[in-house]
């Protein structure tokens, strides 16, 4: 008997930690005019940060129905699991957790819990990981719950975006935001920790850059440090640079490219930290 973690595609853990952990992903939905696609399975990221400034009907993401998650669920207890920790992107920016939340329900008796770990990205990603890591090592389900619920209030994830049109165009930020973000050609600087989204902009993109660092300096020591970013590898790499001396000895970094599913509110060219503060 064991306990098995399962996960949205939104939490951009590589293929080979997920594998390696039996993770079960469940893959959201990017929509354009002419299709869907299953968020890492359908279409590469590479592919859709290329064409995404070229729709002038910005694909929409949408979450699939309540029986993929049951699915999962079932299947898991059916090949043996005793229990299924279930963990998604914030409620404030998607409705997985929701749906989860009632697949669970659908399942009977069997002992499934859903967690928000109220963030998006690889900061879910490193709640998600810590929560696999302990049911692989054989600890008990409330002591896993407590583990992650700690370590969600620890995690948090800053980026600078290169333009606000796409948040604009998803209506994730007001139009007054968005345009006077157009009008003074400004950088903004997104944030989410503690379960709360913030912004901040800066002039430029080397402005915003060493805002990101100010903000991660200002965390204190840090358990965990990993890099996204949104098809721009180069801006990552500029970022570890800056703050080489910030990354924790034991833990080895992710560079993780973000999930269409994020990148399609947020635009290609972002780039920050997913970051975890000490104890």
């Amino acid at each position: 008997m064991s306990i098995k973690i399962v996960t949205d595609s939104t939490c951009d853990l590589p293929k080979e930690v997920t594998e390696a952990l039996d993770i079960s992903v469940i893959p959201l939905y990017i929509n354009f005019p002419e299709k869907s696609c299953m968020d890492g399975i359908e279409i590469t990221r590479k592919e859709f940060y290329e064409t995404l400034p070229d729709y002038e009907v910005p694909p929409t993401t949408s979450v699939p129905s309540i029986n993929a998650f049951s699915d999962v669920y079932k299947r898991l207890l059916a090949q043996g699991a005793s229990a299924v920790i279930s963990i998604h992107v914030s409620t404030l920016l998607s409705g997985a957790y929701n749906i989860a939340s009632l697949a669970a329900e659908t399942v009977g008796n069997a002992v499934i819990k859903t967690f928000d770990a109220n963030n998006l990205s690889l900061a879910t990603g490193v709640v998600v990981e810590e929560a696999a890591r302990l049911a692989q090592a054989g600890r008990p389900l409330d002591e896993i719950l407590t583990r992650i619920r700690d370590l969600s209030n620890r995690v948090g994830i800053f980026a600078a975006l290169d333009t606000l049109k796409f948040l604009r165009r998803s209506g994730r930020v007001s139009m007054i935001k968005a345009s006077l973000g157009s009008l003074l050609q400004i950088k903004p600087v997104m944030k989410m920790f503690h379960g709360k989204v913030g912004m901040d902009a800066a002039r430029t993109t080397s402005g915003a850059y060493k805002h990101l660092m100010d903000l991660i300096r200002s965390l204190g020591p840090l358990e965990q440090l990993h890099l996204v970013h949104t098809n721009a590898p180069e801006k990552a790499e500029e970022l570890r640079r800056e703050a080489l001396e910030l990354f924790p000895q034991t833990v080895s970094p992710y560079s993780v490219d973000v999930t269409p599913v994020i990148g399609s509110h947020i635009g290609p060219g972002a780039a920050g930290f997913v970051f975890v503060t000490a104890k």
